[in-house]
């Protein structure tokens, strides 16, 4: 039972969101987006690094989000110190998450491919297949 959710996974899960809370409410950073959110926290096994994935409703703000969020960084590990109780707190490296963008995108392409299609829809040949059998029987 212990493998079924390993430690890791539970300490992703607390850092996302002690991450979402300390981002929320402590963070005055104007570099950092209000909009932020934590989409994801992966933690390495020996629970040295915790990598962070976050969108933004704004890609335009993502250089700069990006460079406030490396530069608390360190207040954000200090006070992840306070909320998780571990001998030692996983330093933290942040990634934008463009995974909703391309989402986007491939959708858009699925569209314009089904709007261009100029096969006819399939009709039901199925009971003008021709195969002389009924299916009344008697």
């Amino acid at each position: 039972m212990a493998n079924d959710y390993p430690r890791s996974y539970r300490v992703a899960d607390h850092i996302q969101r002690e991450l979402a809370q300390i981002l929320r409410f402590q963070v005055k950073d104007p570099r950092i987006s209000e909009m932020l959110t934590i989409s994801s926290v992966n933690v390495s096994r020996d629970l040295s690094v915790a990598s962070v994935y976050y969108t933004l409703l704004d890609p335009a703000e993502q250089a700069q989000t990006q460079e406030g969020l490396e530069r608390c960084s360190g207040f954000l590990r200090r006070r992840l110190s306070e909320g998780l109780r571990m001998r030692s707190v996983p330093s933290i490296r942040f990634f934008f998450d463009d995974s909703a963008e391309r989402g986007q995108h491939l959708s858009a392409l699925i569209d314009k491919a089904v709007q261009s299609n100029t096969t006819p829809p399939d009709s039901d040949n199925d009971a003008d297949s021709g195969t002389g059998q009924s299916d009344q029987s008697d």
